[in-house]
């Protein structure tokens, strides 16, 4: 075999000299790997930073959230309820009216039954001659005993009675007696239902409405009759007054309207309920 030469050996000059065969200081200013040691330590403190805020945030909203609630719930139970203006219903139940005096007006329906007025703007009394023709002035009614109607919008006008039509006039103590007697009126239970009221003029004649008009008629005997003279007494938003319900056309009330005395369909306004609220008070008569 040939041989080998192995060469010639390394020169130990050409050697990198180790630190500490030099002599020299080594730079402790940086270590390998400072770098990211920084790097990581910073990461490290802002997940720290993060997880405790998130933490704070949690505990803290629930507390918040229930204010928040607590507060809406206590501002929406404080808000009033919208009112309706006053009711868009017609007033029901018995009103403050106290309780008509009894009277035999309702049991004398025992005259034979008349013909049904025939229409027209204003029906003639009965022609027939009677007893009571010669119309003895209303004045005759124990004046204790007789109740008028007030308006209560025009307080110095009342019902009075006009050929037979009611309207609302001006009648006082400076009227003349027939004409104060014709403002007063004897308020009986009613003739269709004792709950409610009638209002007689004696001699067997009544207040009822006819055409949706308020007129005095004589009682005729007829069920038709009975309806339309008995009205149902109502609370009033005016204080001491009532609103006067038709018996057979529940929902329409007694009113005044250019002074004519009405049976209208009830209407939630201020103007209606004026006009319809009425007041009874001592007769004028």
């Amino acid at each position: 075999m040939p041989e080998r030469n192995p060469g010639s050996a390394p020169d130990p000059s050409a050697r990198p000299a180790k630190v500490w065969e030099t002599g020299e200081t080594v730079d402790e200013s940086r270590v390998p790997g400072t770098r990211r040691l920084w790097l990581a330590g910073a990461l490290l403190v802002a997940v720290l930073a993060s997880t405790v805020t998130a933490v704070v945030v949690l505990d803290d909203d629930p507390d918040t959230s229930a204010k928040d609630k607590t507060k809406n719930t206590t501002s929406a139970a404080d808000e009033p309820l919208i009112p309706s203006p006053p009711p868009a219903t017609a007033p029901s139940g018995k009103s403050g009216l106290a309780a008509p005096e009894s009277s035999k007006a309702a049991a004398d329906g025992s005259a034979s039954p008349e013909a049904q007025q025939q229409g027209g703007t204003k029906p003639d009394s009965d022609p027939r001659p009677s007893k009571s023709a010669s119309a003895k002035p209303p004045a005759s009614r124990p004046a204790s005993s007789g109740k008028s109607v007030q308006a209560v919008n025009y307080p110095d006008r009342y019902w009075h009675l006009d050929r037979d039509s009611v309207r609302l006039d001006q009648v006082g103590s400076h009227s003349s007696s027939r004409t104060r007697d014709e403002a007063t009126f004897k308020v009986v239970p009613g003739i269709a239902d004792s709950s409610c009221v009638s209002f007689s003029l004696g001699d067997n004649r009544y207040l009822r409405h006819y055409q949706f008009r308020l007129r005095a008629d004589r009682h005729n005997g007829s069920e038709l009759f009975k309806q339309d003279a008995t009205f149902c007494p109502r609370p009033s938003s005016f204080n001491d007054a009532v609103m006067l319900e038709s018996y057979n056309y529940r929902g329409r009330f007694l009113r005044h309207r250019n002074f004519e005395i009405r049976l209208e369909s009830f209407d939630n306004s201020h103007l209606y309920r004026a006009d319809s609220a009425f007041r009874l008070v001592k007769g004028l008569g």
